[in-house]
């Protein structure tokens, strides 16, 4: 509950400190400028209110890891949310909106979140989670997008460090393997979930679990 607090706030942050110009800039979404991400951002927040007041009474059928579907295609650009979301970004036009409607949307679903019991029982996507299993996959949620958001922003503070760390523990879970130890947390992040392709060294240390890759969640 602390570590969903803890990135989402930091991503937020992120946001909050953007200049305009940055906002048509490229995110690591292949296809997305940082407006799209932002906007797909939004989503994810009312997402969250959405399911923290979606009670179930049926008993859990996924937990933070079996939340995430996994395929190894990454996305074509050509979904028709995807889509949505790229013509909504642009309807913004002012990016002071867009960080306006984040920062309202996204710290009541923090609060939402700080106040939720973890072992109460949600629904979201057909499935049951306990509140505390939801909010932990999201930690992986913003963490990957706190780093789509800073893949061309060099000056743009990284997410904080427990960040990648609990997130690299889910998505080798997600993998059943362990990344090799040389790989940073990021190193693992982004080659693991296809934001970049491993080079000739960082192949050979994977070993066979290179030709696995990679693992796109949705």
């Amino acid at each position: 509950m602390d570590l969903f607090s803890r990135t989402w706030a930091a991503l937020r942050a992120a946001v909050a400190g953007l200049p305009d110009e940055d906002f048509a800039r490229p995110s690591g979404c292949a296809g997305w400028l940082v407006r799209d991400l932002v906007c797909h951002l939004v989503v994810d927040a009312q997402d969250v209110l959405i399911t923290l007041a979606t009670p179930a009474r049926t008993e859990p059928t996924r937990d933070a890891v079996t939340y995430w579907d996994v395929t190894g295609t990454p996305p074509a650009g050509d979904d028709p949310l995807d889509a949505l979301t790229v013509r909504l970004a642009a309807a913004y036009e002012d990016p002071r909106l867009l960080k306006f409607h984040l920062d309202d949307v996204g710290s009541a679903a923090g609060r939402a979140a700080g106040l939720a019991d973890p072992g109460a029982l949600v629904g979201t996507r057909d499935e049951v989670l306990t509140v505390g299993d939801y909010l932990t996959a999201y930690v992986l949620e913003w963490t990957l997008h706190h780093l789509d958001l800073i893949a061309h922003l060099p000056d743009v503070p990284p997410p904080p460090a427990e960040g990648p760390a609990r997130s690299r523990e889910m998505l080798e879970r997600i993998a059943g393997t362990a990344f090799p130890s040389s790989f940073s947390d990021k190193d693992a992040l982004l080659v693991g979930t296809g934001r970049r392709a491993p080079d000739d060294a960082e192949r050979a240390e994977l070993g066979e679990t290179a030709a696995r890759l990679p693992f796109v969640l949705g």
